[in-house]
């Protein structure tokens, strides 16, 4: 009768874990303490868990922990009726949470860290070997990689050029290094050939998001030119996709 429950406690605590690594792993690029990203005082574990105003700044916590934990107690609840593919309820788990702090550290700070990227890339190996085989896994990964690695070259040269043409440094890119080796977990994630389908869902959803983007800054009468959006999102959104579709 209770079933409902373990799921939601889950999420909720996998929630507190995302908050936690998407504070102190931008700022410290390593596991320390949690602590109160305004004040940056020590705070509790339970206070972690559980949000509450800082207790020497009096600050709440910011709203993205009353979306994270939430949110992903939902999905948790969600994948214990619905697991994705043959990966199982734990399984499904532990790629919304990997995916969940991959988004929530590049929308904020616009940065998907080299560290999360070799974790991803051990847990997209063992996960695509599992569901595609060794060489299917290989060649997705290797592919994944090597695509947006020649999209990151070109946009890197089109910046160059643009900085000449126009005598100023430019330093907002389209792509980091980081979606590189996000492109690389997907393809192990998803295998020959699917992660071309996930690459290409990721390019138009990108595409459709970043034109609105633009019309609303000119609409709003904001526009600056050569303002990117963190592309991480988009890559994880299109894997998402793409395994809940071949579960249906």
């Amino acid at each position: 009768m209770f079933s409902f429950l373990w799921p939601l406690i889950l999420g909720w605590f996998s929630g507190g874990l995302v908050n936690y690594l998407a504070d102190v792993l931008p700022r410290t690029r390593t596991i320390s303490s949690p602590r109160c990203v305004f004040c940056g005082e020590p705070m509790t574990w339970v206070r972690l868990i559980f949000p509450a105003p800082c207790q020497q700044c009096g600050q709440p916590p910011p709203i993205r922990s009353w979306i994270v934990q939430p949110g992903l107690a939902g999905v948790s609840l969600l994948l214990w009726w619905f697991p994705l593919q043959e990966l199982g309820y734990y399984g499904s788990v532990l790629w919304a949470v990997y995916f969940s702090l991959v988004m929530v550290i590049d929308i904020e700070h616009k940065l998907i860290l080299h560290p999360i990227s070799i974790l991803g890339g051990i847990l997209g190996a063992g996960t695509g070997i599992y569901l595609h085989g060794l060489w299917n896994t290989l060649l997705g990964g290797a592919a994944g990689f090597g695509i947006m690695l020649l999209f990151y070259v070109l946009g890197d040269l089109f910046v160059r050029f643009l900085s000449r043409i126009r005598g100023e440094t430019i330093e907002e890119t389209a792509l980091g290094f980081g979606d590189v080796n996000l492109s690389g977990v997907i393809g192990l994630l998803l295998g020959w050939p699917g992660v071309l389908a996930g690459i290409l869902l990721a390019i138009l959803l990108g595409g459709v998001v970043s034109g609105l983007y633009l019309l609303s800054r000119l609409a709003a009468r904001q526009y600056t030119a050569f303002q990117a959006l963190p592309y991480g999102p988009f890559l994880i959104i299109s894997a998402a996709g793409l395994l809940i579709y071949a579960r249906v």
